[in-house]
């Protein structure tokens, strides 16, 4: 059974930086993509940035040349730095693994962010 745990959200002020990180059992690189998800009370869960294979990335407009998604060379570990938030970008953050040919989805617990001032 394929684990994710994330860390690093948290209260931050409009304008800051976050750095989410989310470890996974086994090398990422066996999956489709990884990424973030996020919902927001009320709302769906929607994508914010994944990362393929490949190393094709692919981000929400409303995180665009904001967000950035990457993955570390001992291919275990997935990030998603956050630079100038905003409270719209309050959500719980989930990451994410898409595997094989049936595109099941795995899921980690999800971390709070909170923007505010």
């Amino acid at each position: 059974q394929v684990q994710l745990v994330e860390s690093g959200g948290g209260l931050v002020q409009p304008g800051g930086s976050l750095r989410l990180s989310c470890t996974v059992s086994g090398s990422i690189f066996n999956f489709n993509h990884v990424g973030w998800y996020r919902q927001a009370p009320g709302k769906e869960r929607d994508l914010v940035a994944i990362i393929t294979k490949g190393g094709t990335t692919n981000y929400a407009d409303s995180v665009k040349g904001r967000f950035t998604v990457s993955r570390d060379n001992a291919g275990n570990t997935v990030y998603l730095q956050m630079n100038s938030l905003k409270p719209e970008d309050t959500a719980v953050y989930y990451c994410n693994c898409n595997e094989g040919r049936w595109r099941i989805n795995y899921w980690g617990q999800g971390t709070q962010v909170t923007v505010s001032s």
